[in-house]
């Protein structure tokens, strides 16, 4: 039993991986992460952009597609091919874990952040093309894709809501999920088929509080450096806890409605003098989700720590918080921020790997 399979059975947590490649999938080493106690996968247009743009095994198959549409229709062909078997991969998982677990995700476009009517129709369209139960359709918390995320769950379809960065926003997801929940319910459907996790980025937030701290400048405001990252999550965990008990939710629970859990993305340290596995080590517990880039999941299965420690020490988690604001840091103005940065962030992979695949097709036409 590795270090995965005790975050897991010990924990709570499920441990998935930020990586998706061609590669990955066809060595067969996919499958043995899986082994490993990796429980699922997520996607973004920064994966794919790396994955397309550093491996030969895309060639044959972009230029099979090439010859029938656009660039872009041809990147989102193989994208949803690799997706698709990863989704078989660990399908055998996703029954073994009666449905919890075993989940893959896809990204609706980056240029789709702030079109809601975009949004529900190219996140029910990679639904109905990909028609597997254990794929997550990806929709960035941003304020058009609230109602995106109601109505996809109103539907039953499984969302992994990403790029939540805010208290605030956060609430809003979790009542976007119980509402479309209870629509989903008195239109006749089955609550136990619908799953989500609302993907709540860690790292950055240190990367940007820090920064302030640093212009701040003084000595009690560096000394609260890299702290604010865990504390807002835990308190995520707080908001979790709370929403998803009482007598609302209790009704959707007995009709078989799973708990949208918590997971923590962004979880790889940005910063090289803090610990590697800062946002692993103290945000276990459970019903959550870990999702960890490649060296993340190597540090845990090497040395990581599985204590429940997510709602542990909550009100100093409080009371920095609460300092970060007396000190001038607005953390509402940093979500703001980074929201707009990680939207950014990934239409900018997008451009560059449209770019590049567009200037393979420019080879492929002059030959």
């Amino acid at each position: 039993m590795t270090r995965l399979h005790q975050l897991y059975s010990q924990g709570g947590q499920s441990p998935w991986i930020d990586n998706l490649t061609r590669d990955s999938i066809r060595s067969g080493h996919l499958a043995q992460i899986v082994a490993d106690g990796i429980r699922g996968i997520t996607s973004n247009p920064t994966i794919f952009q790396k994955a397309m743009t550093g491996s030969a095994l895309y060639a044959d198959d972009f230029a099979r597609l090439i010859g029938k549409g656009t660039v872009e229709s041809a990147f989102w062909e193989m994208a949803m091919a690799d997706i698709t078997a990863a989704l078989e991969v660990l399908h055998p998982l996703y029954e073994e874990s009666d449905f919890a677990d075993g989940f893959v995700s896809l990204e609706v476009s980056p240029s789709l952040a702030y079109d809601t009517e975009g949004t529900i129709r190219d996140a029910r369209a990679f639904h109905q093309r990909i028609a597997m139960p254990n794929l997550f359709v990806k929709i960035p918390a941003t304020e058009p894709g609230i109602p995106a995320i109601r109505q996809m769950i109103s539907e039953g379809r499984n969302i992994n809501v990403t790029l939540i960065f805010s208290l605030e926003r956060y609430e809003e997801v979790i009542e976007a999920y119980i509402a479309g929940l209870e629509a989903f319910a008195q239109a006749g459907g089955d609550l136990a088929q619908v799953h989500s996790v609302a993907s709540f980025f860690v790292s950055r937030v240190d990367t940007e509080v820090d920064r302030r701290l640093g212009s701040i400048g003084t000595e009690p405001a560096l000394s609260m450096r890299g702290k604010a990252a865990v504390a807002q999550a835990k308190l995520a965990y707080q908001l979790f806890s709370a929403r998803f008990s009482g007598p609302r939710w209790e009704q959707l629970r007995a009709r078989g409605a799973h708990l949208q859990r918590p997971l923590w993305a962004s979880t790889s340290t940005k910063n090289p003098t803090y610990p590697d596995l800062l946002y692993v080590d103290n945000l276990i517990g459970p019903h959550t989700v870990n999702t960890m880039p490649d060296a993340t999941v190597a540090a845990f299965l090497d040395h990581g720590k599985v204590e429940r420690t997510v709602d542990s020490a909550v009100e100093d988690a409080k009371n920095h918080l609460d300092a970060l604001g007396q000190m001038g840091v607005d953390m509402d103005s940093v979500a703001h921020t980074l929201e707009d940065e990680g939207v950014a962030a990934f239409s900018k992979s997008y451009e560059v790997l449209l770019q590049a695949l567009q200037d393979k097709a420019n080879e492929i036409g002059q030959k």
